[in-house]
């Protein structure tokens, strides 16, 4: 037997065993000596000169825990590896994929001669153009250069500044930047070919201003002095060519909206979606135009689908109809959008003929549903009322004594009804509204 010491060298041992038990005693104890090696042999007398039992070497222990490590790490940070290329690829791909306007930041300004207007601008691109706006770097030195003259209004969007560029007033609509979505929807709808009409908000130049730390979404528009259709008839009373002109001009602006081109360079019928007195302006004129389409929806009619904007906005609940309200609506089926548009213009009917004087008696302006439901009405508050309990806003005793007014009623209830497929569509209103202002020897 040879063994090592704790000293440091070997001892080795040898001897004879009885018969009885020798083939156990040949075997090592069960506790064994971490270094110690039994031979033994029974062919012959004194045998064991024979036998020179040799300790293996002694193994290297530190390496043997590196190589464990090194087996153990390397998978590890490999599968880690792997997990960041792949986060990394995913992160990119999704910026990637998110909409990016394509004017860059860091391009020179296109130089416009002075006495240019922007009328003059727009009507030679509409001439030499596509039909859908001003080129984009045009658009980007017109942003640059106007100066903010005062802040005119605020929404849940952003700001609504009037600015000036070169002496004449625009309107700029200051996104905030959680509302990037909005702001690119609304520029894309504005750059739709064949866009431009009298009576839809006339777009002049979108624009994104800002360093890596923050950024503004610019939106430039034509000023219009008399503000939203809602603040004009807080402060003004109507005769009945005043209400008739601001109806027809708003429901020529939606049927334009809504309304199919088929040409070379079409224009796709689009749904407005927040239809409501706050998003319709009123000109100089007594017409109106329809403005804020950040929730506009398209209709693809090559591949008859609906394109619907990745926006958290939703519309106004005070103006949303039936369909929205009990999630009833066809999301897939574009005409349940238009006929939405067209209940919340009912709405906006209301609003108007409210306001028209007829034998000296006018009501004072108030929102749909005043009487109904709160300032700011919860889902549940115009689900009961519109859904459940099917009300819609009351007419004046008066109006039955005025044809004029009688007939608006009548057509505001007919864009109203709860069956979507019921209501009329805004070239019905269109032409409506026309024989009534022929009836009525009124030329709009």
């Amino acid at each position: 037997m040879i063994e090592d010491e704790d000293s440091g060298g070997q001892t080795v041992t040898s001897g004879c065993l009885g018969l009885e038990g020798s083939d156990f005693q040949c075997r090592d104890t069960p506790v064994s000596h971490p270094r110690r090696l039994i031979e033994c042999c029974t062919d012959q007398d004194f045998c064991n000169k024979d036998l020179h039992p040799t300790l293996p070497p002694l193994k290297n222990r530190e390496g043997n825990v590196h190589h464990k490590a090194l087996l153990i790490s390397v998978p590890i940070c490999s599968v880690l590896l792997v997990f960041i290329i792949l986060f990394c690829y995913f992160r990119y791909k999704r910026q990637e994929s998110r909409p990016r306007y394509s004017i860059g930041l860091e391009q020179d300004e296109t130089y416009i001669p002075p006495g240019e207007s922007l009328k003059d601008l727009i009507e030679q691109s509409q001439s030499s153009g596509s039909g859908s706006g001003l080129p984009l770097l045009v658009q980007r030195t017109i942003a640059k250069q106007i100066q903010m003259v005062k802040q005119i209004g605020k929404g849940r969007y952003g700001e609504v500044w009037m600015g000036k560029w070169r002496g004449e007033k625009v309107a700029v609509k200051v996104f905030f930047t959680t509302e990037e979505a909005s702001w690119f929807r609304e520029t894309e709808i504005y750059q739709t070919v064949l866009m431009r009409h009298e009576n839809i908000l006339g777009f002049i130049a979108a624009d994104i201003k800002g360093t890596g730390s923050w950024t503004q979404l610019y939106l430039i528009t034509d000023y219009h002095e008399n503000g939203s259709l809602y603040d004009y008839l807080k402060s003004t009373t109507l005769d009945t060519k005043a209400m008739l002109k601001l109806a027809y001009s708003s429901v020529s602006g939606l049927c334009h909206l809504h309304t199919e081109i088929f040409s070379t360079q079409g224009k796709p019928a689009i749904a407005h979606r927040d239809l409501k007195s706050k998003n319709i302006l009123v000109k100089k004129n007594g017409t109106c135009c329809i403005a804020d389409l950040g929730l506009a929806v398209k209709f693809i009619s090559d591949t008859n689908e609906v394109d619907i904007p990745p926006n958290t906005r939703v519309g106004t609940k005070r103006y949303m109809p039936p369909e929205v309200l009990d999630e009833s609506l066809n999301r897939n089926h574009f005409q349940s959008y238009i006929m939405a548009d067209m209940y919340s213009f009912g709405l906006i009917l209301w609003e108007i003929a409210r306001r028209c004087v007829s034998g000296g008696i006018v009501e004072e302006y108030q929102l749909p549903y005043h009487d109904l439901v709160p300032s700011d009405p919860s889902y549940e508050d115009m689900r009961e009322i519109v859904c459940m309990k099917k009300l819609r806003p009351s007419f004046p005793n008066r109006w039955s004594s005025d044809e004029c007014l009688r007939q608006m009623g009548k057509l505001m209830t007919e864009c109203w009804a709860h069956n979507p497929a019921s209501r009329l569509t805004a070239l019905r209103v269109k032409k409506t509204l026309a024989k009534m202002s022929e009836s009525q020897d009124i030329k709009l």
